[in-house]
């Protein structure tokens, strides 16, 4: 069975890593039958030739779970589109804040749905004692 997976490359605690197509049976650097691009983990760098990965697929090759994503997040290009997380780490007193400021903000939304849903009743009433 013919595999699409990464083989490793670079220094120690400094990895790159060549995207190829491969017999499963073969060694991690053993000699693969087409080399479809590189990964560096570290830059998030990438070229990959998508194409002939997805050929590679049609044709029966099995990627990897990473190899897969690496496939799935790849621009036209080859590059990689890599979206980094903002993770904003707040104190507890600031969570405590915010977690104040959004029950304020609910409780003014059902306020002015309660008074537009008055205002709403008040024509209503007003024009059937009228009749």
């Amino acid at each position: 069975m013919l595999k699409i997976r990464l083989k490793r490359l670079g220094a120690k605690k400094a990895p790159t890593y060549r995207v190829i197509v491969i017999n499963s049976t073969t060694k991690r650097e053993g000699k693969p039958i087409q080399e479809l691009g590189y990964y560096n983990p570290k830059t998030k760098e990438m070229k990959l030739d998508k194409a002939s990965a997805e050929s590679w697929i049609s044709k029966g090759a099995q990627p990897t779970d990473t190899v897969k994503y690496l496939i799935a997040n790849c621009n036209a290009d080859g590059s990689l589109n890599y979206k980094k997380k903002e993770t904003v780490k707040l104190s507890k007193k600031a969570l405590a804040k915010k977690a104040a400021e959004e029950e304020a903000k609910k409780a003014a939304e059902e306020a002015k749905k309660a008074e537009e849903a008055a205002a709403a009743e008040a024509p209503a009433e007003e024009a059937s004692a009228e009749a």
